[in-house]
Parts: structure tokens; C-alpha cells; sequence
């Protein structure tokens, strides 16, 4: 166990043979593919929660209905993770990546012909949850592609340029999303979400990864079945304290503090601030996002930025608690400004530092891990928020979720591995 406190030397995905990585990410055609893809899905994407949350609310009135609604995607996403990282290992990722982005759009469309026709809202259950489970099969695949398509140095400018679409998309899309929400219906704004999971499909089928085979080194009892798969993919992570740390950060976080803020800020502000003022404060942290990754894209981060980007990440619960404790529009739009900042430098750090030191063939599946086990406890937040908020009220519920969401950043950051962790 001497070896989970000590990370180990960086293991650089250019080595395996048959992947097409490259040190000059907009240089090679397959990540340009990848690129334009995952833009274009997540333009539609940070629609959705704006047009999904005042749509439910719309057809029925109720928080309770938003809950169910968000945790029946989330429990099916989060579940099928695992397993996701064991198919994204093991088979091409690009193939996982097309497949799972046409059965999104599919299920998106689906939500929106429910939306638009008002239709029974429990018709919105099963399709969120297949939803959730086309996602929970793409994130993993998301985590370790871009091990495939860059190298070196340029991951982290690949990761910043992905980030600083991304966060193009995280302005735009609240806004846009509120104002159509706003004037014909959220069933509209996950129509353009659906069909931005068909586009990112189109452009996926463009990228041509070499077979696994090529890729990863031939075993000598021949390929192991899928339970061994996941079995040391749970045996990397399990004894790796700089990664299963940061893992337990997040779960905590996202309980208390995520789950919380998806649930209580729509229902809050529909009688103040309303879907137009909700969409501006999104947008605000995707604006704090965008210019903390366009920055990155050319300034190199620290040499061992672990400890800094938990840190700073603590200021991301400050939205959730300006909003608990009753703040107008203006402070709330700055708070998440803010908190897009350190969000952002945070997920160019730790997209840098896993695909640096874990092995390429390990990534989804360690990659699934993490995903797995910080985001099972957001449906709990998720279901709870209405609950708590009933017995405590929510401005209770909204600054104890805040405060141990940042405490839980904190005291991530004192763990002695991540402050030895490296960049390279």
C-alpha cells in the first residue's frame, strides 16, 4: 500500500502503438473531428438543464417532479459507468462515442415531443433514464479518447481548447435556452439538444481509431474477460490515494452542494429572478469557464497544481450559498462568475494530471471509477433538496450544502500525495 500515498512516473499516452496521437492537437484531423463533435453536442447540452428544469416545472407545477425527473437520468448514468469504462477500454472509443451519441439525440427527442405535446410528465421518466444510461456509456469513452488523439505537451492545450468550447457553449446555451424556454417552451430548447447529440454522432463516424488490438500490448492468456477488466481497473484506483481522495471530495460536493443548486435554483428564482435571470447566472460561470480556459491554452499551469485547484475549488460553493442567503441577481451572476473560473482551472488540471499518469489502457476504466463514485451521491442531493428543504427551509439547506461542499475541497487539498503530484 506504500505505493497509493506516491504517484508514479508519468506514464505518456503516445507510447502504445497504433494510436494516433500527435503533440499538435488542431495538426490532426481525427481530434479536429472530435472537436467539432463534442462542441457541437455540448452547445446543446448546457440548453438542456435551463429548458428541462422550467419545462417539468411548467407541465407540473412541482419541484418534487423536477427531482424525480433529474435523478431518474442521473441513477441510470452513474450505474452504468462502470461498465462503460470496462467497453471504452475495450473497444474502440470513437465507435463508443458514435453509437452513444445517437442513442442521446434519440431519447432527447423523444423528451421533446413529450414537452411540446403535454404528454403524461411520467412518460419523462423512462426516457431520462435511457438517457442516462447513453451518458453514462459516453463519459467514460470522453475521459479516454483524447489519450488516443494528443501526447505530451499538448494535453493540456487540448484540454483547454476543449474546455474554452465547452464554455462557449456554458454562456450561449443558459441564455439562448431561457429566452426560447421563456417564449415558446423548454421542449423546444431539448429539440436543438437532441439533434446536437445526432450532429456529434456525424462527426464521431469522421475519426478512425486504430482496433484496441493495435493499441494495447497482447496479453499472454489472450484478452481478459470484462469482469477482470473492471477488477483492475477498481484495483488501480482503489490503491492510488491521489486519485480516490479527489474521487470523495467530489461525492461529498456534489451531494450537498450540486445536487442542491440543480434542484433549489430553478425553484427559487422562478418567482424572482425567473428562467431569463437563471440562464444569465449560468451563463456567467460558463463566461468565468471560457476565459479561465482560453487562458490556459497558452499559459502552462503550475508543476505540482493539485493542491492550488482543490483549494481554489471551495469558491464553487459560493453561487449555492449567495443563493441561500437571499442575494440579488447582481451578486449571484459575479459568485458564479467565480466560481466558472475555479471550476475550470480545476478540470484543465485534473484532465492533465490523469491522462499523464494513468496508463492509456487503464483511463476509462479508472476514468469510470472517478466518475462513478463522485457522481453517486448527486442523486441523493437531488431527491433530498425538496425533502430537507420542506422540514429546514431552503435557505438552511442551501448554505449548510455550500459550506460542506467547500469544506470538503479543503480538506482534499491537505492530502500529502496530491501535494506531491506532478504535471509531468
Amino acid at each position: 500500500m506504500a505505493e497509493a500515498a506516491t504517484p508514479e512516473a508519468p506514464q505518456h499516452p503516445a507510447a502504445p502503438s497504433g494510436v494516433l496521437a500527435t503533440e499538435r492537437p488542431l495538426r490532426s484531423p481525427a481530434f479536429r473531428w472530435f472537436f467539432v463533435g463534442r462542441s457541437i453536442s455540448m452547445a446543446g447540452s448546457f440548453m438542456s438543464p435551463v429548458a428541462l428544469a422550467f419545462g417539468v416545472l411548467g407541465v407540473t407545477g412541482s419541484g418534487a417532479w423536477l427531482s424525480a425527473v433529474l435523478a431518474a437520468a442521473t441513477v441510470p448514468m452513474v450505474a452504468t459507468m462502470l461498465i462503460g469504462g470496462a467497453v471504452a477500454d475495450r473497444y474502440r472509443r470513437d465507435f463508443v462515442l458514435r453509437l452513444t451519441s445517437f442513442g442521446a439525440g434519440v431519447t432527447q427527442a423523444g423528451v421533446a415531443v413529450v414537452l411540446l405535446t403535454g404528454q403524461r410528465p411520467v412518460l419523462l421518466l423512462p426516457l431520462a433514464a435511457l438517457n442516462g444510461i447513453f451518458q453514462g456509456l459516453t463519459t467514460p469513452a470522453l475521459r479516454g479518447i483524447l489519450a488516443n488523439l494528443v501526447s505530451g505537451r499538448a494535453l493540456q492545450q487540448a484540454g483547454s481548447l476543449l474546455a474554452a468550447a465547452g464554455n462557449t457553449a456554458r454562456i450561449l446555451g443558459p441564455g439562448a435556452a431561457g429566452w426560447l424556454t421563456a417564449s415558446a417552451g423548454g421542449g423546444w430548447a431539448i429539440a436543438v439538444d437532441a439533434a446536437t447529440f445526432l450532429a456529434a454522432a456525424a462527426c464521431f463516424a469522421r475519426i478512425s481509431l486504430p482496433p484496441r488490438a493495435a493499441a494495447v500490448p497482447p496479453r499472454a492468456a489472450g484478452e481478459p474477460s470484462m469482469l477482470s477488466a473492471l477488477a483492475e481497473g477498481w484495483t488501480y484506483f482503489r490503491t492510488r490515494t491521489w486519485i480516490w481522495s479527489v474521487t470523495l471530495a467530489f461525492a461529498v460536493f456534489n451531494a450537498t452542494t450540486t445536487g442542491v443548486w440543480q434542484v433549489l435554483g430553478p425553484v427559487l428564482t422562478s418567482a424572482t429572478i425567473g428562467p431569463e435571470g437563471w440562464g444569465l447566472a449560468l451563463g456567467a460561470r460558463g463566461a468565468g469557464a471560457l476565459l479561465t480556459g482560453l487562458t490556459l491554452v497558452r499559459v502552462p499551469i503550475m508543476r505540482r497544481p493539485m493542491t492550488p485547484a482543490l483549494t481554489a475549488m471551495a469558491l464553487a460553493a459560493l453561487p449555492l450559498m449567495l443563493l441561500g442567503a437571499g442575494a440579488d441577481l447582481p451578486w449571484l451572476v459575479t459568485a458564479s462568475f467565480v466560481a466558472g473560473v475555479v471550476a475550470e482551472f480545476f478540470t484543465v488540471v485534473w484532465t492533465t494530471i490523469t491522462n499523464t499518469h494513468i496508463p492509456e489502457r487503464l483511463l476509462s476504466r479508472v476514468g469510470a471509477h472517478d466518475e462513478f463514485w463522485s457522481f453517486l451521491a448527486l442523486p441523493l442531493g437531488q431527491v433530498s433538496a425538496s425533502a430537507l428543504t420542506a422540514v429546514a427551509g431552503p435557505a438552511t439547506v442551501a448554505l449548510a450544502g455550500a459550506g460542506s461542499g467547500a469544506a470538503a475541497m479543503l480538506l482534499a487539498a491537505c492530502v500529502p500525495a496530491l501535494r506531491r503530484l506532478s504535471k509531468a
